[in-house]
């Protein structure tokens, strides 16, 4: 080995030293505030705020103890069934109405199918709030307020036009000869979606899944809308009046219950992450 060659691979080893370094400190700033999250909710009352220590100086195990007995005399297993209920259906409702309006736009021909695709994209760039008092009014009249049906409902009519564009993505690049095969032993459009298109877009679903279980878990301004009974309050929410109804000496459970809420998140994304990056590697995010 020469000498030109060893002073060529020591700049080289150095730059990935101090990208690994850079990384490294980037992935302790972001694990920052769930550590954070950790230590406080084993801390005193008086530790919350008085102490900028991340470490408690006692544990206090009673916070979680507190927090599991709920608020508003529910318990936290009655917010816990409340926010998966509604996670899931979500869930349910973007996967199936987003993939079949999906299929429509990828794989049929019909007139103005480019117009109607092109509006439905632009309905991305529309705030949510523009369209939340409208929605209200809708819900109000049908006596559906105060009941999980304005935050399942929609999800199950294709309003999720980003979802529908990912899959869309995915679709087309499946080859066209598996339907033209299925057409062939007698398929109509229905049979090949839920027979051949379907099960080939695992991924995308799964994708379409992990982001709808989550943005609809940590969704605390729609849910504070429609829903006005302690009983149909879910974790999110129960957050909020766990410290109106405490106020300060409620810090310590406060986190103890926010740490009970990001758990079901953790898991789900742990058990299906595989899946995410697979899906958003094959489904056409590259334009």
């Amino acid at each position: 080995m020469t000498t030109s060659t060893v002073a060529v691979r020591k700049p080289v080893a150095w730059r990935r030293v101090a990208l690994h370094l850079g990384c490294l400190a980037a992935l302790l700033v972001m694990l920052y505030p769930l550590a954070w999250l950790l230590a406080t909710s084993l801390k005193p009352a008086d530790e919350v705020i008085a102490s900028l220590d991340l470490l408690p100086g006692s544990l206090e195990w009673s916070n979680y103890t507190t927090a599991l007995d709920g608020v508003n005399d529910v318990s936290v297993w009655q917010l816990l069934g409340n926010s998966l209920f509604i996670a899931g259906g979500a869930v349910v409702g973007n996967v199936l109405s987003c993939s079949l309006a999906a299929y429509a736009f990828a794989r049929l021909r019909f007139r103005f199918r480019g117009p109607l695709f092109a509006f439905m994209i632009a309905t991305i760039m529309l705030p949510h709030h523009a369209v939340l008092i409208p929605q209200y009014i809708i819900f109000n009249q049908l006596g559906m307020v105060n009941t999980y049906w304005p935050l399942i409902l929609p999800k199950f009519l294709a309003t999720e036009a980003f979802f529908v564009f990912l899959i869309v993505q995915f679709m087309r690049g499946l080859p066209r000869e598996l339907e033209e095969a299925a057409r062939i032993d007698g398929c109509g459009p229905f049979r090949s979606f839920f027979l051949v298109i379907l099960p080939l877009t695992r991924p995308a679903l799964i994708t379409t899944a992990i982001f709808t279980f989550i943005w609809t878990w940590n969704d605390f301004f729609t849910q504070l809308i429609y829903l006005f009974s302690p009983e149909k309050f879910t974790l999110t929410l129960a957050l909020r009046s766990f410290v109106d109804a405490s106020s300060q000496s409620a810090f310590g459970p406060m986190f103890a219950m926010s740490v009970i809420a990001l758990l079901p998140i953790v898991l789900f994304f742990l058990a299906f992450q595989r899946f995410l990056v697979e899906g958003m590697a094959n489904s056409g995010i590259k334009g």
